[in-house]
C-alpha cells in the first residue's frame, strides 16, 4: 500500500475564475483535483466516483451549498464525506450552525489565505487516506481470520476423526498408547494398552517385572536391546513381538516408540504406541501354509502321474495313450473330489461313485457302504486301484456284458478300511497263470504305497477282490453300520440306472 496515495478532491464553485484559483492553491499537495461548476455536476460527479473532501460555495445559482450537502448527506456512500463550506459573505452563527448540521466539517472565509485552506485540505485528505487503508487493512485481517478460522476447524475436524477412528480401535481392543517417566520410572498406560494385553487396569500395578511378564519370554531380549538403545542416542525403535496375556492367550504386537530429550540431550521420556496385529500374522500364516500345501500336493501329483507313465504297459502304442489317459483321468475326478473339500479328504463312496459312474447303466452296479473319510494321499492311491478294477471289469469281467452285475461294499473295522469288489454273471473267469498289470497296479498301490493288503479271488462266476486300508484316527467319519455287515459279500443292495447308497 503506498503511503501517499491520490485521493479526489470535488471543487465545487459557479465562478471559473475562482475554481481556478482553489486549484493553483491546492496543486501542490499532489491531490487528484476535479472542478464542478454547479451543484447538479458535482452530484453527478459523486455518484460515479469516491471524493475523500468536497470544497463548496455556499452561494450558488439554482442550487446553493447547503442544498447541495443535504442530498449528498442523504447517500450512504457520501454520509461521511468532509465538506468544507467557503462563504463570500459574512455569516452568522444560525448560518454556521446550519451548515454544520448539513455535515459541514469547517468553514473558509473569503478572502482565501491559501496556506490555510491548503493546511485544511491536507489534514482531511491524510484523514481520508488514513481512513482508507484501515479500511483495507481490516479487510485483510478479516479476510485472514476467516481463512485461519476454516483451517482450525479444518484441523479440528481431522482431529476428531482421527480421534474417532483411535477410539474405535481402542474399543476393539486392536490400539493402545502408553507413556513412561525416564527419570522417576513411572508407567502410564491407556485403556486400549489394557486391552491388548488383557489385563484389568485395577489389578496390575505398572513395574518393569510386571510388564516384562507378559512379554513372550523370545521376544523380551529383543525388546531390552531396543530399550537400551535410548540410552546410546536413538530417537526411536519398531519392532514385532508376542504378548501373553493373564488367559494364556498369545497375541501378535507391533510397537512404535519414541524418545523426549532434554537441552543435554538427555533421554527425559518414552512415549509408543501399540498395535495388536495377531489377525495380519495369522492371515500371513495360513497364506504360507497354503503355499507350502500347494507345492506339497503339485509334487504329489507330479510323482503320481510320473508313477502312471512309467508302469503303464500297452500291446501298442494307442493302447498305452487309452490306458495313460484312463489313469490320468481317474486321478483328475479324485481332484475333483479333493477340491470340493478344500482338500481336507475324500469320502470313500464318493470315489467309487465317481469311478463307476461312466458305467452305470440299468441295474449293473450296487453300492453300500459306511462312511468313511479319507486323506488326499491316501485318497488318490485308492482312486488309482478301484480304476485298475473298473477297467479290467468293462474289458473281462462284468461289466464288459449287459448280464453281468457288480457289488461294491465297504466299511471301517478296527482303523482298517475294507473295501469288497464282487463281480458276477459276467464271462466265465479263469485262473490267470500270472499276474496281470493291472492285478500288479492294485496290489503295488495298496500294499506298497499304503501298507494296507489286495486279495484277488478268480471264481468261475466272477472275481472278488478284498482290499484292506490301515486309517489313522482322523480319517474315520462315521460308522453308522456294522463292519462286518458292510462287507458281506453277498450284499443285495442294488438300485436300477444309478449307484446305489442306502
Amino acid at each position: 500500500m503506498m503511503d501517499h496515495e491520490q485521493v479526489n478532491i470535488l471543487l465545487v464553485d459557479d465562478q471559473p475564475a475562482k475554481l481556478l484559483a482553489y486549484e493553483v492553491i491546492l496543486k501542490e499537495l499532489g491531490e487528484n483535483l476535479i472542478t464542478a461548476a454547479s451543484g447538479r455536476e458535482a452530484l453527478e460527479f459523486l455518484l460515479k466516483n469516491d471524493v475523500a473532501i468536497i470544497l463548496v460555495d455556499v452561494c450558488m445559482p439554482e442550487l446553493d451549498g447547503f442544498e447541495l450537502a443535504a442530498m449528498i448527506r442523504e447517500h450512504p456512500r457520501f454520509q461521511k464525506t468532509a465538506m468544507i463550506f467557503i462563504s463570500a459573505i459574512q455569516v452568522s452563527d444560525l448560518d454556521r450552525l446550519r451548515g454544520y448540521e448539513m455535515g459541514a466539517v469547517d468553514y473558509v472565509p473569503v478572502p482565501v489565505v491559501p496556506e490555510v485552506l491548503r493546511a485544511k485540505i491536507k489534514v482531511f485528505a491524510e484523514l481520508y487516506r488514513k481512513t482508507r487503508q484501515l479500511e483495507r487493512l481490516n479487510v485483510e485481517l478479516e479476510d485472514r481470520v476467516r481463512a485461519r478460522t476454516a483451517e482450525l476447524e479444518e484441523s479440528h475436524t481431522r482431529l476428531l476423526k482421527s480421534e474417532q477412528r483411535r477410539s474405535l480401535a481402542i474399543a476393539a481392543g486392536k490400539m493402545g498408547s502408553w507413556d513412561w517417566d525416564w527419570v522417576n520410572g513411572d508407567w502410564m498406560w491407556d485403556e486400549g494398552q489394557y486391552q491388548i494385553l488383557g489385563v484389568d487396569p485395577g489389578s496390575l500395578e505398572l513395574t518393569p517385572a510386571n510388564i516384562q511378564a507378559l512379554i513372550h519370554p523370545d521376544d523380551v531380549p529383543e525388546l531390552h536391546d531396543a530399550w537400551a538403545s535410548f540410552a546410546r542416542g536413538a530417537k526411536s525403535y519398531e519392532a514385532e513381538f508376542r504378548v501373553i496375556r493373564p488367559d494364556g492367550e498369545v497375541r501378535w504386537c507391533a510397537g512404535t516408540a519414541a524418545a523426549s530429550t532434554d537441552r543435554d540431550g538427555r533421554v527425559v521420556r518414552v512415549s509408543g504406541v501399540t498395535v495388536d496385529i495377531t489377525e495380519r500374522k495369522q492371515a500371513e500364516e495360513r497364506q504360507n501354509l497354503l503355499a507350502r500345501e500347494v507345492d506339497h500336493r503339485a509334487k504329489n501329483a507330479l510323482a503320481l502321474a510320473q508313477s502312471i507313465v512309467r508302469l503303464t504297459r500297452g500291446e501298442n502304442v494307442k493302447s498305452y495313450i487309452r490306458s495313460v489317459e484312463g489313469r490320468i483321468t481317474a486321478l483328475a475326478r479324485v481332484h475333483t473330489v479333493l477340491s470340493l473339500s478344500s482338500w481336507q479328504g475324500a469320502e470313500v463312496g464318493k470315489l467309487i461313485e465317481e469311478e463307476l459312474a461312466p458305467y452305470s447303466t440299468g441295474d449293473q452296479i450296487a453300492l453300500r457302504g459306511t462312511e468313511v473319510q479319507l486323506q488326499p494321499a491316501t485318497a488318490q492311491t485308492v482312486a488309482l486301484a478301484l480304476h485298475e478294477l473298473v477297467t479290467n471289469s468293462a474289458k473281462y469281467g462284468a461289466l464288459s456284458t449287459l448280464t453281468g452285475r457288480l457289488s461294491v461294499s465297504w466299511g471301517l473295522e478296527a482303523g482298517v478300511l475294507g473295501i469288497v469288489w464282487m463281480e458276477t454273471g459276467g464271462p466265465a473267469v479263469e485262473i490267470p497263470a500270472s499276474r496281470g498289470f493291472g492285478t500288479r497296479s492294485v496290489i503295488a498301490s495298496i500294499e506298497s504305497q499304503l501298507g494296507g493288503k489286495a486279495e484277488f479271488d478268480w471264481r468261475p462266476e466272477g472275481l472278488i477282490c478284498r482290499l484292506s486300508v490301515p486309517l489313522s484316527p482322523p480319517q474315520v467319519a462315521s460308522d453308522p453300520a456294522p463292519p462286518h455287515e458292510a462287507m458281506a459279500e453277498g450284499s443285495s443292495s442294488r438300485r436300477a440306472g444309478k449307484l446305489a447308497r442306502p
